[in-house]
């Protein structure tokens, strides 16, 4: 047989091998596991990564599933919360497959693959969500909400309810809002509850103001009262001194007028003075050395100064 004809069969036999070798093996990723079914039967489950051998043509059929955390969310689902109010929510769910044998077999069987799943899986996440619907809805949001608890509750509701095979691990509330219509009405509430403690406020501190005001007048009138009488006291005092004074001069009337005269003079020559004037006239006669001399010794005017 020359080599021509031999190329044709080599090359039939290579492409036997490959499909031979195609139909009997099959890879499993690291992330992955194989459910094989034989005869149309679950036979076993490879976790193992790599290169595996298995029987040809229709005899094995593999499957692979992915174990890796899977993520779905909810629709938006409008619930009403405890206290009456509507709220729209949407929530997300991380679940994956159960590696064990047992329950990988059972996914495959109740399920086949992961998108059969995600479309239970999201329904039963959207029934969940009307657990929301236990709070009020001062505890769903703000910094001390309970959102927390509710994820919980949500959690909780589905792990019971899971399907054999399914591993649910963490559910998030991803969205929480108010429907337009109740957005302005929780609006225009807050807004009048803002304007009625305003108007608290404002009263309070107009009835401390009030206050204040107040007391500070009857401060001022005690104020008053005292400095009334305090003044009144010190009037009687300088007059009854005075009264004394005026009888001691009235006694000494003429000692009274020349301590008076002395007193004007020392006034009107204070500082630096250039007098020119009449020397006759009190009290500047008390500068006359020719200035007559009552008998109790105390220079007096001229006659004929209190004649002028």
């Amino acid at each position: 047989m020359t080599l021509r004809k031999r190329i044709p069969i080599i090359l039939g036999l290579a492409l036997l091998a490959i499909l031979v070798l195609f139909n009997t093996t099959y890879t499993v990723g690291e992330h992955e596991i194989a459910i094989v079914s034989r005869l149309g039967r679950p036979a076993e489950v490879v976790d193992e990564s790599g290169l595996h051998l298995k029987a040809p043509f229709f005899i094995d059929q593999v499957t692979t599933l992915d174990t890796r955390l899977q993520l779905i969310e909810s629709p938006l689902e409008t619930v009403l919360t405890k206290d009456g109010q509507q709220v729209v929510a949407q929530a997300f769910l991380l679940w994956r497959i159960n590696p064990s044998a047992a329950q990988a077999l059972d996914f495959h069987a109740s399920f086949g693959e992961l998108s059969a799943a995600e479309g239970e899986l999201e329904t039963r996440l959207q029934g969940a969500l009307r657990l929301l619907g236990g709070f009020e809805f001062n505890q769903l949001i703000g910094t001390s909400s309970k959102i927390g608890d509710a994820e919980a509750a949500i959690l909780a509701d589905l792990q019971a309810t899971s399907t054999t095979g399914i591993e649910v691990v963490k559910v998030g509330i991803s969205q929480l809002v108010l429907p337009p219509k109740t957005t302005v009405a929780v609006l225009r509430r807050m807004s009048a509850v803002q304007e009625t403690l305003g108007n608290l406020e404002e009263s309070k501190g107009a009835a401390a103001a009030d206050a204040i005001k107040s007391m500070a007048a009857t401060q001022a009138d005690t104020i008053r009262a005292f400095t009334s009488q305090w003044a009144a006291e010190i009037e009687a005092k300088g007059a009854e001194e005075a009264a004394t004074y005026y009888e001691q001069m009235r006694s000494e009337a003429e000692l009274a007028i020349f301590l008076a005269w002395l007193d004007t003079l020392k006034a009107s020559l204070s500082g630096s003075t250039t007098f020119v004037g009449d020397m006759s006239r009190p009290p500047f006669h008390l500068l006359d050395p020719d200035a007559p001399i009552s008998p109790e010794g105390i220079p007096v005017p001229p006659p004929q100064a209190g004649k002028q």
